[in-house]
């Protein structure tokens, strides 16, 4: 017998995450005890229910510029080995208490420079604390795989330097690149030297785009950069016409992202908060499951979103009345389209992730 669609039956199903940002992931408590530790005094509040309320608010402006800035106190507390070296600890486990089976967690490390620490310091730190978590959370019996993403601020000039960096680190927990921040502005053409190095390197990426901007940031990314995966990529929607009878009209654009099997790294919360839609029944994800591209479930900055996995299945299953058949799909939709190689993919689709789902439809 089918075991009811829940949060708590969605929680124990193996669940895969392709984007999410160590930095927008913090447990309030952290935030606070980091700002103690290390002299940092701007915290808006330091009660932690109420802290996690104001990342919250402040978050759900409408506005990605403005969502941006609650990232100044979190990026503010994660300036040393240690701290940047236990937020990441506190990443594995908690993901894994939600049943992510794999993730890759993405940061930019020239953001935590600011007292002395050299990029190679940052991803060392942040890989260790990978390990730990993921140790931690093996020790409770709860098994997760994380690779890490490098992404270089597009605002910024050293994409390059970034890449460099990812490839350096490739064979130690780093599976790729992405470049992120406020895409009005900041084409992702502006990158072409990383990107071209990244793929002499063999080395994968995925490129922030189809966010807070259109279908031009959308092309760049696709047909200029050559990217594998598209971060968010909710606006590729706006390249589908849906007539009155429910038909719907793909343009070049939107066939060809379909056609290629191009993932859309979706983030239906976070999109709520930056205006990309106005509610999860009308996220355009339903009309590109539905349209059968592929679709990935994501939780961007589970912080200020105040969301999980788990929590971004089930708001999906009740708007769209998806199953575990749905649910199965997109998570092997988001193992196929991890950075890892083929074989543990494969492994883990066929060891982990089926046989989860099948002890869940009974």
């Amino acid at each position: 017998m089918s075991t009811p669609v829940t949060l708590e039956a969605i929680r124990r199903a193996p669940k895969v995450l392709l984007h999410d940002h160590l930095d927008g992931g913090l447990r309030p408590q952290t935030v606070i005890e980091l700002a103690e530790e290390h002299g940092w005094s701007n915290l808006p509040d330091t009660d932690e229910a109420a802290l996690a309320v104001w990342f919250r608010e402040a978050a759900d402006s409408g506005s990605l510029e403005r969502y941006l800035e609650t990232f100044v106190h979190t990026v503010g507390v994660m300036q040393t080995k240690e701290a940047l070296a236990r937020v990441a600890a506190e990443c594995a486990v908690d993901l894994a208490a939600d049943g992510v089976v794999y993730a890759e967690v993405r940061y930019a490390p020239e953001q935590f420079q600011e007292r002395g620490l050299g990029l190679d310091d940052v991803v060392n730190a942040v890989t260790e604390g990978f390990e730990r978590g993921a140790a931690e959370a093996a020790a409770d019996g709860r098994r997760i795989r994380i690779g890490t993403l490098l992404c270089a601020m597009r605002q910024n000039a050293r994409s390059l330097e970034i890449a460099e960096l990812a490839v350096r680190h490739r064979d130690e927990g780093v599976v790729g690149f992405d470049i992120a921040g406020p895409e009005a502005g900041f084409p992702p053409s502006r990158n072409l030297d990383a990107f071209e190095y990244l793929r002499q390197s063999n080395a994968h990426f995925t490129i922030h785009a189809g966010e807070a901007f259109g279908l031009p940031s959308i092309w760049e990314a696709v047909q200029h950069c050559g990217a594998e995966r598209l971060g968010h990529g909710v606006r590729i929607a706006d390249d589908i016409t849906v007539a009155d009878d429910g038909t719907a009209t793909l343009g070049r654009l939107a066939a060809y992202v379909r056609d290629r099997r191009i993932p859309l790294e979706l983030c239906p919360s976070s999109n709520l908060q930056t205006g990309a839609a106005e509610s999860i029944a009308a996220h355009p994800f339903g009309l590109l499951a539905e349209l059968n591209f592929r679709v990935t479930v994501n939780t961007d900055n589970r912080l200020m979103s105040h969301c999980s996995m788990s929590g971004e299945f089930e708001k999906l299953a009740a708007a769209f009345d998806y199953g575990w058949a749905d649910l199965q799909r997109f998570t092997v939709n988001a193992m196929k389209s991890a950075f890892i190689s083929f074989d543990e993919r494969l492994a883990l689709i066929n060891d982990v992730i089926k046989p989860g789902y099948a002890e869940l439809r009974g």
